[in-house]
């Protein structure tokens, strides 16, 4: 920060006459004050940027001065510098919030590094973000160029999602409008890689094919369970792997990270299919043909999603797995309050299911609410709101609990979800459904150079209705709207967040395994 202006209160200021004359040589204006007293009157009466300040001084001490002046203007910078290196010293003043702690003798530089370290942090990390992303600009592009394989895809994604993160805190505007440019191109890219491989990962049989929503609990998920007396799977709906680490710091006061891993879901990207697939271990054309009476189709009236438990415990039969568990879906802020109250009585089941629908209708309500678009106004806000629901949710006191009783947990979700603003034209009949990123039926009008068409569903394991139906998908940030009512569509949807399409950030979804501390 150019011309900076500092306090330095130091009964001993005479001494420190070379100091001063090093930060006026830096550009820094600095006054002085050689007791407690004249520092508060020289505070009350200007505004420093930043206060370096004695804690052993006769009359008000060091300490007696901190509290008075963060009484005074509490967002100012205090520097407490003392020959003592005692620890309630130093406790005291870390309590009083000072910003630094120095043991005398300084020497210049320190006080430098000390003044850089508060008030220029802020632009001296952009600056190092914004130069670190530069370099890897080159190696991701480089990366979008191979055929890179499913593993290769989840390793470019995270990166990816480290440098939005990370830019985010930047304030380079022009670097955050490249990366979300990059992001676009791997979006097209991957979009092409899964419509290349989808059909033969689901025909797969080897271990070359990517962790798949249906194949989630037999290949991941039940193998960590059973090394353990007890744990917790967590299916939180509609989470995305950049929301997993804004919340990431806040669970890693309780638990360690295990394994970070990202798994692909299937088509559609919605919960009917995704999380019905995820606890029966089947397709769902594969659910509709073995259990016809646990699965209800676009047009059925009635929930998608009311057999889950009873998917799960047909997935153990078949599975031979004698295992007791527990399902429960949580709806609502005292169904969460509940079920926290309750865990004791679930410590001996084996697995305990939890599916949370809080993310889900955060994405739904800010489509459909004006205030909470406002509140989540970009990807930014929409992580921010995510991790501020948390802080308060009963799921994070359900994970303080469970790590003070040193159970495992498992966090995954069925699909993520996508910021859409291109729309592009469908004509439908009657019964089509209603998602704007999936569209299946017998009368589907559309541009096949616009969409990842299935002409055969069963081709890919999804139901069909009749001789002529298909499935569509809409890629990257587009969504389906009808001509008929084409402007409502665009001017109601666009910027909001939806799911049931062929996006890197639907389909590349976390599985994370946490063990407590």
């Amino acid at each position: 920060m150019d011309n900076a202006i500092i306090l330095w209160a130091d009964d001993e200021i005479e001494l420190l006459k070379p100091h001063i004359l090093f930060l006026k040589d830096k550009g820094y204006q600095v006054d002085t004050a050689n007791n407690g007293a004249d520092a508060i009157d020289l505070v009350t009466e200007n505004d420093y940027d930043i206060v370096f300040l004695d804690e052993n001084m006769p009359g008000l001490s060091g300490l007696e001065t901190l509290v008075k002046i963060k009484n005074i203007k509490p967002s100012i910078p205090v520097v407490m510098i003392t020959k003592s290196e005692e620890e309630t010293i130093m406790e005291d003043a870390i309590g009083s919030k000072i910003s630094d702690y120095l043991i005398k003798p300084v020497n210049p530089k320190q006080i430098l590094l000390t003044i850089k370290k508060n008030l220029e942090n802020k632009r001296l990390i952009s600056e190092k973000t914004t130069s670190s992303y530069q370099q890897e600009f080159r190696n991701i592009g480089m990366q979008l160029s191979d055929r890179l394989d499913h593993k290769e895809w989840t390793d470019l994604y995270k990166k990816l999602i480290y440098w939005e993160l990370e830019l985010e805190k930047s304030q380079d505007s022009g670097m955050k409008e490249i990366l979300q440019m990059q992001k676009s191109e791997a979006n097209n890219m991957f979009s092409k890689f899964y419509e290349r491989n989808y059909k033969g990962w689901l025909d797969s049989k080897d271990d070359n094919s990517p962790v798949l929503s249906h194949t989630l609990f037999q290949k991941t998920i039940l193998p960590l369970v059973e090394q353990e007396k007890s744990a917790f799977v967590i299916v939180i709906d509609n989470f995305r792997y950049d929301q997993w680490k804004v919340l990431q710091p806040l669970i890693e006061q309780y638990y360690k990270i295990a394994e970070d891993q990202i798994l692909y879901s299937i088509l559609p990207t919605a919960t009917q299919y995704a999380r019905n697939a995820l606890f029966s271990g089947l397709m769902p054309s594969e659910i509709q043909k073995k259990y016809p009476q646990y699965w209800m189709n676009d047009e059925d009236e009635g929930l998608k999603n009311l057999y889950e438990e009873q998917l799960f415990g047909e997935l153990l039969k078949r599975l031979n797995k004698n295992i007791k568990f527990s399902y429960t879906k949580i709806l609502s802020l005292s169904a969460g309050k509940k079920y926290v109250e309750n865990i004791n009585n679930l410590l001996n089941n084996k697995i305990n299911i939890l599916v949370y629908n809080f993310v889900d209708m955060l994405s739904h309500a800010r489509t459909e609410m004006e205030v909470i678009r406002e509140l989540a106004n970009d990807e930014s806000a929409y992580r921010s709101l995510t991790e501020s629901w948390f802080v308060h949710s009963p799921l994070f006191d359900l994970i303080k609990q469970l790590a003070s009783h040193k159970i495992p947990v498992i966090i995954t979700t069925d699909h993520g979800t996508v910021n859409v603003d291109d729309p592009i034209k469908v004509i439908g009949d009657k019964n089509t459904n209603t998602n704007l990123r999936y569209k299946q039926g017998k009368n589907l009008n559309y541009n096949p150079k616009e969409v990842f068409e299935m002409r055969n569903p069963s081709d890919y394991y999804l139901p069909k209705q009749n001789v002529t139906s298909a499935y569509i998908f809409a890629r990257k940030n587009s969504y389906f709207a009808y001509p008929n009512n084409y402007n409502h569509y665009v001017n109601y949807y666009k910027n909001t967040f939806q799911h049931g399409g062929l996006s890197i950030e639907e389909v590349l979804i976390p599985c994370i395994y946490l063990k407590a501390k």
